[in-house]
């Protein structure tokens, strides 16, 4: 989906650091082979001794960085998908835990790495005050998303909650359009009925589809829960995302993470009391998967950074789907759990609508 205004198209690139690779309208990187002739400037890259070729000990030091390998974003975004779907499956590992210490864990552990990063860029901890309102819902609503999918994880199968957490991409679509005036076509509506299509092969509620639907999991309860906390985890990750895209560039990456982590954590510790959860891992294979999960997660989150940086932002949320056939692989080969026809059915619903809208954004800013 495209924005109203070409300042908002920028927001969520880093500065400097283009998401595409293509150069302004009459820029040239080189010059051209009339001005390295007629124009011998002692101070450029050629010398009276080596006219007919650049100096190497005088050339221009921009001429020697080279191009970033193709294909190196689309390999980081699919190592993230990695990453990321390798967590999910530790989240799921770890039963003896509740989601909302899963959720605990994390958040101190990103603290330990998020701190040193903000004394280092000297960002500060409270950011601009302008900006402070936002960066609270960023915080209160990205924590609740995590706990949802961690919840989700944890009730129902691994397929079917990365599934159903990939339709984030249409609910940013509809706040984007509620509140940044975005934007919002047929096309978009098409991308939306795909969606709920999925979600609903998915469900397979029972006023649809009969009593006697196959039971998933062998709890249907438990797995309409963890539907609906997939559900709401893209919810409120789509509103997080529509708040980063409002404040733009006016606060740094870090200082977001920061918020996102303060209050995840008192969020998570207000629950715990409140449910009478919190607990120490009774097993040493259990501290290690939540290390893992922290680990796993922060890698992710590095090399969707990077690729984002050096590759279209199109190319890298259709290599993003590769989430889901991770989640199908790991669920059959590591849970021993096969996934459902309807569940295959709305995956499809759900990556077509993804990768539909994905190919439509690229196509807008090619042209």
């Amino acid at each position: 989906m495209r924005p109203v205004d070409s300042a908002r198209a920028t927001e969520l690139q880093e500065p400097g650091l283009p998401l595409t690779g293509d150069t302004p309208s009459g820029a040239s990187e080189e010059p051209t082979a009339t001005e390295e002739v007629e124009t011998p400037d002692p101070h450029s890259g050629w010398c009276w001794l080596c006219r007919p070729s650049p100096c190497s000990s005088r050339a221009n030091p921009e001429a020697k960085k080279k191009a970033p390998c193709p294909g190196l974003g689309l390999f980081y975004t699919l190592l993230s998908a990695f990453l990321f779907s390798v967590g999910s499956l530790f989240v799921k590992k770890v039963q003896d835990l509740h989601a909302v210490e899963i959720s605990a864990f994390r958040c101190v552990f990103q603290m330990l790495v998020v701190i040193p990063c903000l004394i280092y860029r000297k960002t500060g901890f409270i950011g601009p005050k302008d900006q402070r309102i936002f960066l609270v819902l960023r915080g209160v609503l990205g924590s609740i998303a995590m706990i949802l999918i961690y919840y989700a994880y944890q009730t129902t199968s691994l397929a079917d909650a990365t599934v159903i957490s990939f339709s984030c991409p249409v609910f940013t679509s509809i706040f984007a359009c509620i509140l940044l005036k975005e934007k919002y076509g047929l096309w978009d509506v098409l991308f939306t009925s795909f969606t709920i299509v999925g979600v609903i092969l998915i469900v397979r509620p029972p006023f649809l589809f009969g009593p006697n639907t196959e039971v998933v999991d062998k709890n249907y309860s438990e797995h309409l829960k963890g539907t609906f906390a997939s559900v709401g985890h893209a919810v409120f990750a789509a509103m997080s995302i529509v708040i980063i895209r409002k404040m733009g560039k006016s606060v740094d990456y870090f200082l977001s993470i920061w918020y996102y982590i303060i209050f995840g954590l008192v969020e998570t510790i207000i629950v715990l009391f409140i449910l009478g959860e919190w607990s120490l891992p009774y097993c040493g294979l259990d501290r290690l998967f939540l290390i893992l999960i922290g680990l796993f997660g922060l890698g992710g989150q590095v090399f969707l950074t990077k690729a984002v940086q050096i590759e279209k932002a199109g190319l890298v949320a259709l290599m993003r789907t590769m989430d889901v056939v991770f989640a199908f692989i790991f669920q059959i080969i590591f849970l021993n759990d096969v996934p459902t026809w309807w569940t295959v059915g709305g995956a499809l619903c759900v990556v077509a609508s993804t990768a539909g809208a994905a190919l439509r954004k690229w196509c807008q800013s090619s042209q």
